[in-house]
């Protein structure tokens, strides 16, 4: 059997330690070429005596020293650093896969550098093809590069897609747990805490993403990945609320054919099958048991409680830099939430006074893209620093 070299970017969060986990119950199959991770120095200083990569990277310069000095020696003056750093990774050291689990715009170079390499890339950054989703798949296209989602709904949905043609598909329809708040009075939404957000009913995922499925906003993200990665109209997308996150998502076909896939909420299923693909690995988790499930429900989304959703739909429809500007904006109006800086309302209130700014742009281009990107987070800043006042 041949053992699969993977680059893993991003290897302290949520989805990083989900595919080290993959890869350490697997040691016959996959094996670890480089790390990098964000600020997380002590997680990833173990990471790197347990798995050995080649190289290492580390977001911040100045945690470069301090990184080294728990690293053994062969990796002394050796570490790189930031949005550089992730791009050697990427496509210079030797790999088979590079899976992307930063989160982010930050996601977005490091991608196109993988593709340039002709990598095969594991996807779990959404926010790389909402920003730049043509020109990612243009790219990706010309080199023959496979990107295979890890994300569970949208691993969901190429596993559904293997029932039948693509141009037998009539619609894709992702599933939303609905969060949180999904049953809260709007009224009660102004109050509403980061400790509150950050308690996701089903998942386990980081501070950012858990802010973002509280407001809908990363289905909405989730929307405009789904558009780019299986080249589907977005009038051909749907969203359900499925409070159980037991369907994970379905495809449905032009005969009225549903192809739904169901399992536990736990990243290993939809990580590991990335990984193997085509191929699956046995996993030692727990099995579904639909008798124990019950009843499963399903609601369309709330958009008046929750305009985050529609905000993605109107930019998605609008094209240009207005994704890039969605997914710009949010960050910022997410990172103050988190910091007390602004109120939980305010997010959804900060991207749109951003989006109706109007930026312009190129979408094929990669400077017109991180020019806009810039401006978005700029505008956002400004307006947060008004709400604190």
């Amino acid at each position: 059997m041949t053992v699969k070299k993977i680059v893993l970017l991003g290897s302290t969060g949520s989805i990083g330690t989900n595919v080290l986990s993959v890869v350490r119950d697997n040691p016959d199959r996959f094996r670890i070429t480089a790390l990098s991770a964000g600020t997380n120095i002590e997680l990833l200083a173990d990471q790197v005596r347990e798995f050995t990569p080649e190289r290492v990277s580390i977001a911040d310069p100045a945690l470069a020293a301090r990184l080294a000095s728990l690293l053994p020696d062969r990796y002394q003056g050796k570490i790189l650093t930031g949005t550089e750093g992730n791009c050697i990774l990427a496509g210079e050291v030797e790999a088979d896969m590079v899976v992307t689990a930063v989160v982010g715009a930050v996601g977005l170079q490091p991608t196109l550098a993988a593709i340039a390499a002709g990598r095969k890339i594991g996807l779990a950054n959404k926010e790389t093809l909402v920003m730049a989703g043509r020109l990612v798949m243009s790219r990706a296209c010309e080199k023959g590069v496979s990107i295979l989602p890890i994300d569970s709904e949208h691993s969901a949905i190429f596993q559904a897609l293997e029932a039948g043609r693509s141009q037998d598909v009539g619609r894709i329809l992702l599933t939303a747990s609905g969060g949180p708040f999904r049953t809260l009075p709007a009224d009660a939404f102004s109050a509403i805490t980061p400790e509150q957000a950050l308690a996701h009913p089903n998942w386990e995922m980081g501070r950012k993403i858990s802010i973002d499925s509280s407001t809908l906003m990363n289905k909405g993200l989730e929307v405009i990945e789904a558009r780019w990665l299986f080249d589907m109209e977005p009038d051909r997308i749907d969203v359900v609320v499925h409070a159980e996150s037991v369907i994970h998502s379905l495809v449905e076909y032009v005969d009225g054919s549903v192809i739904a896939q169901l399992g536990i909420p736990d990243m290993r299923i939809p990580i590991a099958y990335a990984l193997s693909y085509p191929e699956r690995i046995a996993l030692d988790l727990p099995r579904l048991s639909l008798a124990e499930c019950g009843s499963l429900h399903f609601a369309e989304p709330d958009h008046g409680r929750f305009p985050a959703l529609a905000m993605a739909f109107a930019a998605l429809a609008d094209g240009g830099m207005q994704p890039a500007v969605l997914n710009g904006a949010n960050e910022i109006a997410v990172e103050a939430f988190l910091a007390g800086r602004i109120g939980y309302t305010d997010i959804t209130a900060v991207v749109a006074e951003t989006l109706a700014a109007g930026i312009e742009g190129d979408d094929m281009d990669m400077v017109s893209i991180m020019a806009a990107d810039q401006e978005a987070r700029r505008l956002a800043a400004e307006q947060i620093r008004r709400r604190s006042r």
